[in-house]
Order: C-alpha cells, then sequence, then structure tokens
C-alpha cells in the first residue's frame, strides 16, 4: 500500500509550482535592486483566500526592521468577500519570516544612506506565500531615463532583427519606393 503523505509525480510538479499573485513593477523602476530575498508571510485565513484569488497590490507596500523582526507596511490584501465575522484589515502589518541573519543584512542596508527594502513580487510555492523583496538604492532621475531609454533600444533591435529574419531589410518592404 502507498504511503499517502507520498505525492504522484503529477502532484509533486503542481505543488512545487510557483504562481505569481501580484509584482510591484514600479520598483523596478524606482529603484536599483542589489540583491533578493524570499521571505514566508503571516497571513491569516482570510488574507490567504483573498491572495490566492489574486486581491493584492504591492505598489505603496515597504519593509521595516524592528526589534529584530521584518514587517511588510502598506501593502493591501483585499477583504474577502465570504469571510463573514472574522475578516481582516486591509492595509494591517504583516511579519515576514526571514532568517536572522538575513535580518541583520537588511537592517544595515537600511542604515547606509539611500537604502530601502521594497516588496517585488507575491507568489505562491507549494501551496505557501512567499514575497520577494529586494535590498534596493533609489534611482535619480536621470537614472530613471536612461533604464527607459536602454528598454526603447532593445525593443527597436529586436525588431530589426525580427524583420531580417522575415526577409524584410528593416522592416518595410523592399518593393516600395
Amino acid at each position: 500500500m502507498a504511503n499517502p503523505r507520498t505525492a504522484s509525480g503529477a502532484d509533486a510538479e503542481k505543488s512545487s509550482a510557483v504562481k505569481t499573485i501580484a509584482t510591484n513593477r514600479k520598483a523596478r523602476h524606482d529603484y536599483f535592486i542589489e540583491k533578493t530575498f524570499e521571505a514566508g508571510i503571516v497571513l491569516t485565513g482570510s488574507e490567504i483566500k483573498s491572495v490566492r484569488a489574486s486581491h493584492v497590490s504591492l505598489q505603496e507596500g515597504y519593509i521595516t526592521i524592528d526589534r529584530g523582526e521584518a514587517w511588510l507596511v502598506g501593502a493591501h490584501i483585499g477583504v474577502y468577500a465570504h469571510a463573514g465575522y472574522s475578516g481582516h484589515a486591509p492595509d494591517r502589518r504583516r511579519k515576514l519570516l526571514l532568517h536572522a541573519k538575513e535580518i541583520e543584512q537588511l537592517a544595515v542596508a537600511v542604515d547606509r544612506k539611500g537604502h530601502t527594502i521594497v516588496p517585488l513580487r507575491l507568489y505562491l510555492k507549494a501551496g505557501w506565500a512567499k514575497l520577494e523583496l529586494g535590498m534596493a538604492k533609489g534611482k535619480r532621475q536621470f537614472d530613471k531615463r536612461e533604464t527607459v531609454k536602454e528598454r526603447d533600444m532593445q525593443r527597436d533591435m529586436q525588431r530589426e532583427l525580427a524583420g531580417r529574419s522575415k526577409g524584410r531589410e528593416g522592416g518595410r518592404d523592399r518593393g516600395r519606393g
């Protein structure tokens, strides 16, 4: 008789799959991400239901270190409609689960001028909610313009290469004059 705790091949693949729930695209635009960390997040029952329904926004969120613990502040997890009387506050502080050495690294980084910790992505991994956070340094306006310029140049090069592979020179038909 097979052990009920042993997952079959299909179940094992499904449980190890990562499903992205929310990303903070603004963070990569506003900051240079120097290092990333994966943290567990302490959620209530109605919060995990809302996370699985993708009712999450990380745009205004940031991470603080308080008394040796990491906290997610300002992230919005919507109210679960079927929660009943035991709902949750959508914008409450949520404890992050990190190793002590990781928390120490983050605390040292925050003490340096111009550094902060930002949430990058919330995802489900093997059924557990995980938060990818980044040790970040703020970009100046000039840096943001340079990033946009580089992205546009990459996009133009990709278009040029795609046009040439289809037999057109520069993306235009050769027959026209």
